[in-house]
Formats: structure tokens, sequence, C-alpha cells
């Protein structure tokens, strides 16, 4: 029922699921899903979950073997296509915070995190600056990708080569920052 409810997040936007709408789309009357789920902020919550999971799988898979500018790269974009392709359950995952160390949103946000971690490795930043770096990285990921998926950038210039400047940018940014 939570990858239903994702798959209608992404079709109709995260603002418009409901629990009518999934019943709907399941072919199931409304209350039979509170058998399955507590009630919208539950799906939304499970939508997360699920949407932090995938995230960190595609960033995850993305950056092994690279290091450096490549890892970089590989990174921003995997997470980029994963928002633009899953719009709808990526809305969910922002602003969401884990209950505690056994809610399975610390373990994907963990896992994300970790992948996002192996790319500032190969830049060598001191420790006091990588919460900093993670930061950057993320606000740059998800901005450019968020503004995109919402139709954002309606002027000429070739999103692609905006979204390579955007790397190649971070990239400077992160080498300028090196410990060495």
């Amino acid at each position: 029922m939570v990858a239903a409810g994702a798959a209608l997040a992404d079709e109709v936007g995260l603002a418009h699921l409901t629990m009518g709408l999934l019943a709907e789309r399941l072919g199931v009357r409304t209350p039979s899903l509170y058998k399955h789920v507590g009630g919208q902020e539950d799906l939304n919550r499970r939508i997360a979950v699920l949407a932090s999971s995938e995230a960190a799988d595609a960033v995850g898979i993305a950056v092994q073997g690279y290091a450096g500018r490549d890892a970089l790269a590989a990174a921003a974009r995997a997470f980029r296509a994963f928002v633009l392709e899953h719009h709808g359950r990526y809305a969910a995952t922002v602003g969401v915070e884990p209950t505690g160390p056994d809610d399975p949103m610390a373990a994907a946000s963990e896992r994300l995190l970790g992948s996002f971690m192996a790319v500032l490795r190969g830049y060598d930043i001191a420790e006091s600056d990588v919460n900093h770096a993670l930061r950057m990285l993320r606000s740059l990921c998800h901005g450019f990708a968020t503004l995109q998926a919402a139709n954002g950038f309606q002027w000429s210039t070739d999103i692609d080569e905006s979204f390579d400047w955007l790397i190649s940018f971070a990239d400077r940014g992160l080498r300028a920052m090196s410990k060495s």
C-alpha cells in the first residue's frame, strides 16, 4: 500500500494525495486503509522512509568506484534523476525527522548521508567543515532538482548545461576547502 501511495504521490503530487484517493486507486473503501496505516500523516511518513531508502540506493550505487569530481557528479546526477522521476514521494522527505534511533527514517537518512560523506572523503575536507559541506551539497542538489521538477527554469539556457556548471562550481569550492 505504501508503494501505491508513493506512486500516486508521484502522479498527483504529495499535496494532493489523500487516503480517499489512494483507496479509490486500490479499489477499496477508505476505512480499509486504516488497517495498514494510522492515517494521512503515517502514510506520508512511510512514503518518506521509502523515498529516502530509494534515494540512498540510487546515490550509493552511483558513487561506487568514483572519487573527487567524478563521485560528486555521479551523486548529484543520481539524486537529481531520482527527484525528477519521483517528485511526489521525494517531497514527503522534506522536514521529516527520525523519532529515535530505531525509526526506519533514521536508517534511510543515514544511508543517504553516508553516500554524500563518501563523496566528501575524496576532497580531504577538515572535520570541522564536513557538516557545512554536506549542507551545501544537499542545498545544491535539492534546490536544483526541486526547481526543475516544478518547471522553475523557464529560460532558454540548457538545463543540463546549468547542472554541469553547478557540479563544476561545487567541485571547485570543495577543492578549495581541502586540507592539503
